[in-house]
């Protein structure tokens, strides 16, 4: 697998972008969950690294997991996928510096937990929505999903409408019911930059990235404790 053909990375300033290339839509099978895991050790070990931002080109963040992959595959590797999945949330709550989402397209399902599991949102003003599908395809919900929809989304009604009733949330209603950082105007470069400078801004603050990781879990005790077992810190060898 070539990361480069599903993701980039690239330093602009204290900032380290990550971004889903092409104009699919960045569904979150095994190969791009292993790039994307791959994309964010390169980031943790950068030196210098101040901040993470993820964001992908065309219409799509992500729409969430590969399920065209998961028809055609032996039941026990969505089991797999799953996994992996956990693991890149372990990953990004792990990670020793402030996180943005550059939500700028639809982000669906799995994709809409990815961009939750950051500290911040960003999210374009015109177009793309947060959308729990899985009431509407008629798929169970995995119990981690739950949990990062329980901790990034305060209000219990719009938690509600968003896993129970399927409603899409737009950076407008995001913004509103404290789930979006900010609703950015413009197109896909413009929130990038508005995710760049917000993640630029808490780099300048100069906090100890290991205290940031470690207040992260504790803020997050019940996603963190359904995926650190799947992580690659769970991995390294403790001295």
């Amino acid at each position: 697998m070539d990361m480069a053909n599903m993701c980039t990375v690239e330093k602009r300033g204290r900032v380290h972008l990550i971004t889903l290339t092409g104009a699919g839509e960045h569904r979150l099978g095994p190969a791009l969950i292993s790039a994307l895991r791959s994309a964010v050790a390169t980031v943790r070990a950068s030196p210098g690294a101040g901040a993470l931002v993820l964001a992908a080109e065309g219409k799509y963040f992500s729409n969430g997991f590969d399920q065209a992959w998961a028809r055609t595959v032996p039941l026990q590797l969505h089991a797999s996928m799953r996994g992996a999945f956990r693991g890149l949330l372990a990953d990004l709550i792990a990670l020793p510096m402030p996180t943005v989402a550059a939500v700028t397209g639809h982000a669906a399902a799995a994709g809409c937990v990815l961009a939750l599991a950051h500290d911040a949102v960003v999210m374009r003003a015109s177009r793309g929505f947060l959308y729990m599908s899985e009431v509407d395809a008629g798929l169970k919900m995995a119990d981690f999903f739950g949990e990062v929809l329980r901790q990034k989304v305060p209000d219990a009604a719009a938690r509600r409408d968003m896993i129970l009733r399927g409603d899409k949330m737009t950076a407008a209603e995001g913004v509103r019911r404290g789930v979006v950082d900010a609703a950015v105007d413009g197109g896909v470069e413009d929130v990038v930059a508005a995710a760049v400078a917000t993640a630029e801004g808490l780099a300048a603050r100069g906090w100890d990235g290991e205290v940031v990781a470690e207040i992260r879990k504790a803020m997050w005790p019940a996603v963190w404790g359904k995926v650190k077992d799947y992580g690659a810190e769970a991995a390294r060898p403790r001295l």
